[in-house]
């Protein structure tokens, strides 16, 4: 006997279609600030007890910067991608 999923009630938390970008440049900031702190808080303060701290501390500066650089930068990424590579 195979049993059915009813996704009817199953309530959708997407976001709509046209926040694609931002969401793309939120979870890029999110993942390029997180291995850029933990590389940069490694090699100039080494790895130890405190090591998590200061990854977070860098990271709530960081994280915010970089999601308003990666909206600000990305049209212009989009531009340069344009005129580097052909089109499919």
């Amino acid at each position: 006997m195979t049993k059915t999923v009813n996704n009817a009630a199953k309530p959708q938390r997407k976001l709509h279609p046209r926040f694609t970008p931002v969401m793309f440049s939120f979870y890029m900031a999110a993942i390029m600030a997180f291995l850029m702190c933990t590389l940069i808080t490694a090699l100039n303060r080494g790895i130890d007890g405190a090591f998590i701290h200061w990854v977070w501390k860098a990271y709530q500066i960081a994280m915010p910067c970089a999601f308003i650089c990666v909206l600000l930068v990305r049209p212009l990424v989009f531009k340069l991608v344009h005129w580097t590579v052909h089109p499919p």
